[in-house]
């Protein structure tokens, strides 16, 4: 199977390239820096120029993966910030689905990434793949981006996976918690009563080779674990995760003052996401709880114990 990965060397797509290449597939990855590449044929792009030989990749593409698009936990929402996080998002999804477009008649599948900031803060209410789009910011950027996505579905069956934290051993959210927990200033976040709709790295690698294998699945999914946690929940597992105290709060009016409207809706909300569709269509996670995600994540700093 040819496959193309959009966002190759990133955290999720780096290790995910290489389990395509495990498997047997041929695997090119777009990226606007081929020098940084490890794995894949690297296809310089930049989506937002018209042309590129990148095009034609994709055109005969069996599988395209689009996991591309700033980083949103990066620091403060200025204005401009803003603009760059919701256009790198639909840049990079306009310009995978016009590729695709000039082929239409290629059986393919489209397996693009979203995430669960489409619901917005929302309390205590579990959410499914049918609950409706939430308020604020990153819930307007998601809508957008989905929809961009769903162009491809006249000439493609088209997967929408709606990710929530991503837990692995070499980036990503542990990364940033990682070293205040060290120090035993690890904590809660504000009340640590909102919810954190989590799933560990290899699952999600799983769902999206999943996706990619099964001609039935088709739609939106949430890619979530099973178990989403309160955040006085995760700190705490975390805390004993690594031996260190969770014992020092980051108050909420602190959040707001340093980060503005980024705290709010990252940090001081949450979202109660269920994979209600994928676990109902016989997709298994390994690590469907946040102390074997845990465990298997943090297994270098055990060891280094």
């Amino acid at each position: 199977m040819k496959v193309a990965v959009a966002g190759g060397t990133g955290f999720v797509g780096e290790p995910l390239v290489r389990s395509l290449l495990e498997r047997g597939d041929e695997v090119v990855v777009l990226t606007r820096n081929p020098a940084r590449l490890r794995a894949g044929r690297p296809l310089a792009w930049d989506p937002g120029i018209a042309g590129g030989d990148w095009r034609q990749d994709v055109a005969s593409a069996d599988a395209v993966i689009n996991l591309a698009g700033e980083s949103v936990a990066g620091g403060r929402w200025t204005a401009a910030r803003k603009e760059r996080i919701l256009q790198s998002r639909l840049a990079a999804t306009n310009g995978l689905v016009d590729a695709m477009q000039a082929r239409p008649e290629r059986r393919r599948v489209l397996v693009s990434a979203s995430a669960v900031g489409f619901y917005g803060p929302r309390g205590d209410d579990p959410l499914s793949e049918q609950a409706a789009a939430g308020d604020g910011f990153l819930a307007g950027v998601v809508a957008r981006w989905e929809e961009a996505a769903k162009r491809a579905d006249a000439f493609a069956r088209v997967v929408i996976l709606r990710i929530g934290v991503v837990l692995g051993p070499d980036g990503g959210a542990l990364d940033k918690m990682r070293l205040p927990f060290r120090l035993g200033l690890g904590g809660r976040i504000a009340g640590g009563r909102q919810w954190m709709s989590w799933i560990d790295r290899h699952d999600l690698i799983s769902m999206i080779l999943w996706a990619v294998a099964n001609g039935s699945v088709h739609g939106i999914y949430n890619a979530t674990a099973p178990e989403p946690v309160r955040n006085r929940d995760f700190t705490r597992a975390l805390g004993k995760a690594l031996h260190r105290p969770a014992i020092f709060p980051a108050p909420a009016p602190a959040l707001r003052l340093l980060l503005g409207e980024m705290a709010s809706e990252m940090l001081i909300g949450g979202q109660r996401v269920l994979p209600v569709r994928a676990t109902s269509e016989g997709f298994r996670f390994e690590y469907p709880s946040l102390d074997a995600s845990l465990r298997h994540a943090l297994q270098s700093d055990l060891h280094e114990r």
